[in-house]
């Protein structure tokens, strides 16, 4: 058998997220079943996290193990012929059979999109908000995020994690039109919600509902309870995901030059 990492996108506005469910359309059956077809034998895939319903992705990664030879490039082209116009392939690699590509990463950022005057134009992939925001005191706020590691008050309420430390290393908003901004947060890993939880408070800070020492508390108490209100899933991609592939990549071409 060969582990082999797969590149790919999405826009999961028709998908209950990620993960296969019952009775549910995901991301991860229509990658299964498409591989399966193209390999002619039952693929299982494993992702480097699970996205939420609504959430996309403008990269993610997952790894699959098969006994057969791949052509990366043509297997490229043919998952492209034969996924949802929604999903897209970009790139199939070998990778050593420690790779994994959930657990071999590094880091994963993700952005979330803001604009404050309606725009038919960005509804679906931008949060509306009917307010006006003070987004120096918002990026006042996100620093905080670097100097703390236990991230409890935005973790979904009852998740089935064994732990809440993380460690972010970017958190800033960015203002990419008069009146338009996306928020993007680095780090090691993500809890359930996390990235949508911190927006919503955020949000609250820059309302004027919560004071920076009030955002500092919220981290501390490390409640869900006294975090903001978890932000709409379409407005949220993930962006990057990093891995230490200094000596894990096997083969010359093993990028496909044509992607």
């Amino acid at each position: 058998m060969r582990r082999y990492f797969l590149y790919f996108k999405y826009d999961g506005t028709a998908y209950h997220g990620w993960q296969v469910q019952p009775n549910a359309r995901t991301v991860q059956d229509e990658l299964q079943r498409a591989l399966s077809t193209l390999l002619r034998e039952d693929v299982s895939v494993t992702g480097a996290g699970r996205t939420d319903t609504g959430v996309h992705a403008r990269m993610m990664v997952a790894h699959f193990d098969t006994g057969k030879d791949i052509d990366c490039p043509q297997l490229v082209y043919k998952l492209n012929r034969l996924l949802p116009r929604d999903i897209s392939a970009d790139k199939v690699m070998p990778v050593s059979d420690d790779m994994h590509a959930r657990f071999s990463a590094v880091s994963r950022t993700y952005r979330y999109y803001v604009h404050l005057r309606k725009d038919p134009f960005r509804r679906a992939y931008s949060c509306e908000l009917f307010y006006d925001l003070d987004f120096d005191k918002m990026n006042r706020a996100a620093v905080m995020l670097l100097g703390h590691d236990d991230f409890a008050a935005f973790c979904k309420s009852n998740s089935d994690v064994k732990t809440t430390l993380c460690n972010v290393t970017e958190a800033r908003w960015v203002k990419d039109g008069e009146y338009s901004w996306h928020f993007v947060i680095t780090a090691n890993r993500f809890l359930r919600n996390m990235v949508r939880a911190v927006v919503g408070t955020l949000v609250d800070v820059g309302r004027g509902r919560v004071s920076l020492e009030g955002f500092k508390d919220i981290i501390d108490g490390g409640s869900r309870s006294d975090a903001g209100e978890s932000m709409p899933g379409n407005a949220l991609f993930l962006e990057n995901i990093e891995y230490p592939f200094d000596s894990k990549i096997l083969g010359a071409n093993a990028l496909g030059e044509n992607i």
